[in-house]
């Protein structure tokens, strides 16, 4: 299993993290996997000889595209066979506008909007292995979407002081940054995001512990606390459990374990 990551016209990098594409096979099924939190939404396509992904084992079959809200608990799906997926990783604070879609609150959303019509050329594309072409066509659509919409700057700000700072920066700060009281940056964050900016914070701290756990399990926690702002170890755990279910010596002990299995640089899907 490999992940390919590709990065978006210069045009979008304040919309869209980077674009990427992978193929699991999860066998005769069915078989789960789990999503952990991170700081992003995700628009995701998928294709293939299963029958299909649910978000529990018996549920709906989820269409293609789907949108996965800025997460604040691990989402199960299960399928089976073997599926390719691509994925658009968006800054919540801009694709839900751009989108003209209500952000909610986390959780999977279908999408009923224009952006399912790349699901027959995407498909025909990637079953052809033509994936560069797959994401161009990908990325020439949202290029279309943002020149008929509107950029908004306080946001766009803020999204990337939050970023500069892996979520550290206190609110005041951050709405410093983004040239907009506290006030006003909060109710039009909440607005775009539905979450407010602590949440985002903490969501972006949790996804840097995590990331460095995953690349060196045997990292230092009380290092990891001292780096990315929590009050102590006690407050690293706390607020990781409450975004993973697990506690960070677990998830290092399993990213021991996954890591055998799959690509170094794969982090979001964790087979369970």
């Amino acid at each position: 299993m490999h992940l390919d990551e590709v990065e978006p016209p210069i045009e979008l990098r304040q919309v869209i993290k980077n674009f990427w594409h992978f193929r699991l096979d999860l066998g005769p099924g069915p078989a789960s996997f789990d999503v952990l939190p991170d700081g992003y939404a995700e628009i995701i396509f998928y294709f293939g000889n299963a029958g299909g992904l649910t978000v529990q084992q018996g549920g709906p079959r989820l269409p293609s595209p789907f949108l996965l809200g800025l997460l604040d608990q691990p989402v199960r799906f299960t399928g089976s066979g073997w599926l390719d997926v691509v994925g658009i990783k968006c800054f919540p604070w801009t694709i839900f506008d751009l989108l003209q879609v209500p952000a909610g609150r986390g959780r999977v959303q279908a999408v009923r909007h224009p952006l399912a019509q790349l699901q027959v050329p995407l498909q025909k594309l990637v079953e052809a292995t033509q994936l560069p072409e797959a994401l161009a066509e990908v990325a020439q659509y949202f290029q279309t979407a943002r020149v008929s919409g509107t950029d908004n700057l306080v946001l766009s700000k803020a999204g990337a002081a939050m970023r500069r700072a892996n979520g550290t920066l206190p609110v005041h700060e951050v709405a410093a940054a983004a040239h907009a009281t506290v006030r006003t940056l909060e109710r039009r964050f909440k607005q775009a995001v539905g979450h407010t900016v602590k949440d985002v914070s903490a969501l972006m701290r949790f996804e840097q512990v995590r990331d460095r756990l995953w690349r060196d399990p045997a990292a230092s926690l009380v290092g990891l606390a001292h780096e990315f702002g929590y009050a102590d170890q006690s407050h690293l755990g706390q607020e990781f459990k409450r975004y993973s279910t697990t506690t960070p010596a677990a998830f290092a002990r399993q990213a021991r374990q996954v890591r055998r299995l799959v690509d170094r640089d794969f982090v979001a899907f964790l087979l369970t």
